[in-house]
């Protein structure tokens, strides 16, 4: 850059208004002022364009960057996929895992639809729990004398 200081400002200005003349030196200084403003503005342009381009070359590195690792990645779960495809078929291939015969499959629906249907009905537990046990109805002196406690005898009353 220029190196100016205040004695060769002086000097660029004793001489400029020898030249242009006292009536005319402030117009030229206007001109002189916005042309060095506009020089300032393309220069601040320039440089952030520069930038601008660096940044986005950057910006562009990063993303091949990315995309090899991202390729990277996806070759290796491709990889890791096939392998376990192979595994998995491997696995089913097995002659001990046989088809089930169609009276199989309609024995297995029927449980599972009877076991359904007894844990989701309105019916109580307890008598889910009774069910299909023999019971048969006994009166109500027969039950009192089949729980009644030992040692306790069944007296009559006598009216004399």
């Amino acid at each position: 850059m220029i190196d100016l200081g205040l004695s060769k400002l002086a000097l660029i200005g004793v001489v400029a208004l020898v030249v242009v003349g006292p009536e005319r030196l402030p117009k030229v200084a206007r001109m002189a002022g916005t042309l060095f403003g506009r020089a300032q503005r393309y220069i601040n342009d320039v440089k952030s364009e520069v930038s601008r381009e660096i940044e986005l070359e950057e910006l562009r590195k990063m993303h091949k960057d990315v995309q090899e690792a991202a390729s990277d990645v996806e070759q290796t779960i491709a990889k890791d996929l096939a392998g376990l495809e192979g595994e998995v078929h491997s696995a089913l291939s097995n002659p001990l895992l046989e088809p089930e015969t169609p009276e199989q499959i309609a024995a297995k629906a029927k449980d599972f639809r009877k076991k359904r249907l007894a844990r989701t009905s309105a019916i109580p537990a307890w008598y889910k729990k009774q069910n299909g046990r023999r019971t048969r109805v006994i009166s109500g002196a027969a039950r009192v004398a089949r729980f009644r406690p030992s040692g306790v005898r069944k007296t009559t009353a006598s009216f004399h």
